[in-house]
């Protein structure tokens, strides 16, 4: 277990002056944390200044840069050995900080994976399952909650993929792959989230394909033929199929299906060169 002296508590926030007070001297109650630091994003409510009169260290943007960047800056500050990172709208209960940390050190990233009635809308909790069983796919292992801000890493691990992390709220997905993918234990505690106050800043139909892109993205980096091979095979099994059946009824092979052989050729092979050059990178960060 990781002693709570060791830990840093990292709480991103954007216009949570109503309640960033609370969250802090809630988190301060739970444990002798190595500190606590509040990264404002550029609010132009109070929030800083409720953060700082609760005993936080406050870490602040001249302007809105996204929660990513809120975690890159809390992360390049941070000094404990391991770090808690929750969101600032009261979602998160400080108690469940105890269970998140209690695995670290046997686990390298642990996710406090919400269930699902304690995500916000229906269709949150659709794009969530759909967003979790392609990353379950894609990383060939369960993945019950890709999307959770509420989590516990090694920070120098989490040091190594600071330039992977995108700038929006894509995040907490880029850091569960890359750990998944660069082979360090990874663990999901369940827990229940609460209801934030105010309004959410994500936006489905917005950042829904954001979180897509960006988790192509990272497997893409990690381990390319998941993505590429899967292509090739359907490309090469349709050409050959759309083949037989032409020179069945025409005693000709389409163009077409020459075309998708083809295809199906330079994606395995375009899979397989972007492979050794993931293999090469990660031995190259080693």
């Amino acid at each position: 277990m990781a002693e709570p002296r060791a830990v840093s508590i990292l709480i991103p926030a954007f216009n949570e002056g109503e309640v960033i007070g609370e969250v802090v001297r809630a988190v301060a109650a739970h444990g002798p944390w190595h500190e606590i630091v509040v990264i404002d994003d550029g609010s132009s409510d109070a929030t800083a200044a409720e953060a700082r009169a609760a005993g936080a260290i406050v870490l602040r943007h001249p302007y809105n840069k996204g929660n990513g960047a809120s975690v890159k800056t809390g992360l390049r500050y941070a000094t404990g050995e391991f770090v808690v990172i929750m969101d600032g709208d009261g979602q998160h209960a400080p108690a469940d900080i105890a269970r998140v940390i209690a695995p670290l050190g046997d686990y390298d990233l642990v996710v406090g994976a919400r269930s699902g009635q304690s995500q916000a809308t229906l269709a949150r909790r659709v794009g969530n399952t759909l967003l979790n069983g392609l990353a379950s796919y894609l990383t060939s292992r369960p993945i019950p909650d890709l999307t959770s801000g509420f989590r516990g890493m090694r920070r120098e691990y989490a040091a190594e993929f600071l330039h992977l992390l995108p700038n929006g709220f894509s995040s907490p997905t880029t850091l569960t792959l890359a750990f998944i993918k660069a082979g360090h234990n990874v663990m999901f505690e369940p827990i229940e989230a609460g209801r934030r106050v105010g309004r959410s800043k994500i936006r489905l139909a917005r950042d829904g394909v954001k979180f897509f892109l960006i988790l192509l993205r990272v497997i893409t980096i990690f381990s390319p033929l998941r993505i590429f091979l899967p292509i090739a095979v359907a490309a090469f099994l349709l050409g050959t199929g759309y083949g037989l059946w032409g020179v069945a009824v025409t005693r000709k092979i389409p163009n077409g299906a020459v075309l998708l052989l083809m295809f199906s050729v330079v994606v395995f092979l375009v899979g397989l060169v972007s492979e050794q050059i993931s293999a090469l990178r990660a031995e190259g960060r080693r």
